[in-house]
């Protein structure tokens, strides 16, 4: 017997740097065909899913802000940007394996994406359609994660979904510490007052507000975006 899903809307949130897959930089059109493939196993379970997609596989505001001396706005203005050709890059590859998929953006560019309208989109996911926000929150100084607990609480989303390269929360950095502890579920004061590396200081203190859970898990593990909506045992839920 096929066990129901435990959630019927969720922002699954995607770094940048996860699209880039096997490359330095970039794309990587190959990791962005299985990701899409998953997304539409998930999407025949009458699960409604947007998307929030980073930018650090082509330029980050705030790295390029320190490294190089840019201004912050500016930096983060272009960062956003960035996320706008993920996001394009997503719907491209999700509508050529069948899912219907709009693009909303904060910042309004009317040629390429919608603009992004809460009722808008929550009705374009009771369609079933799978709709990617793009554009961080459109102001800078606020990151993806960020704009990725807002979009989840205006949309009414039940949770978001972190998706890393590690399958969970560690103590610490478990690709450089052998030892490091792997948790569970964790407390969101835990998170701010530990600085575990879950999401932004913001985007938690948001979630934490307004009882928003956040399950981080491996997104390169092949099924593990279904098994996490049919709540089976994998990553780390921070409530």
């Amino acid at each position: 017997m096929t066990k129901k899903p435990q959630y019927k809307r969720v922002v699954l949130k995607i770094s940048g740097e996860a699209l880039q897959g096997s490359l330095k930089h970039g794309i990587d059109f190959n990791f962005c065909e299985k990701l899409a493939l998953e997304i539409k196993e998930v999407c025949t379970l009458g699960i409604q899913i947007a998307l929030v997609v980073g930018a650090g596989n082509i330029f980050r505001g705030a790295e390029n802000t320190r490294r190089l001396g840019m201004d912050r706005s500016v930096a983060d203005y272009m960062g956003m940007m960035a996320t706008v050709i993920n996001g394009m890059a997503l719907q491209d590859i999700l509508e050529k394996v069948g899912v219907p998929t709009r693009v909303q953006t904060s910042i309004q560019m009317h040629e390429i994406a919608e603009p992004y309208i809460r009722r808008k989109a929550i009705r374009h996911l009771e369609k079933k359609r799978v709709v990617i926000f793009v554009a961080g929150t459109g102001n800078p100084y606020f990151t993806t994660d960020t704009a990725a607990a807002l979009k989840a609480m205006e949309i009414n989303a039940d949770i978001i979904l972190k998706a890393t390269k590690v399958d969970g929360v560690y103590s610490a950095d478990p690709l450089k510490v052998k030892n490091a502890r792997k948790y569970k579920t964790l407390k969101y004061i835990d998170v701010l007052k530990r600085g575990l590396k879950v999401m932004d200081a913001t985007a938690i203190s948001l979630c934490m507000d307004n009882k928003l859970p956040i399950l981080v898990f491996n997104l390169n593990k092949h099924g593990n975006i279904k098994k996490a909506l049919l709540a089976k045992d994998i990553g780390t839920v921070v409530k």
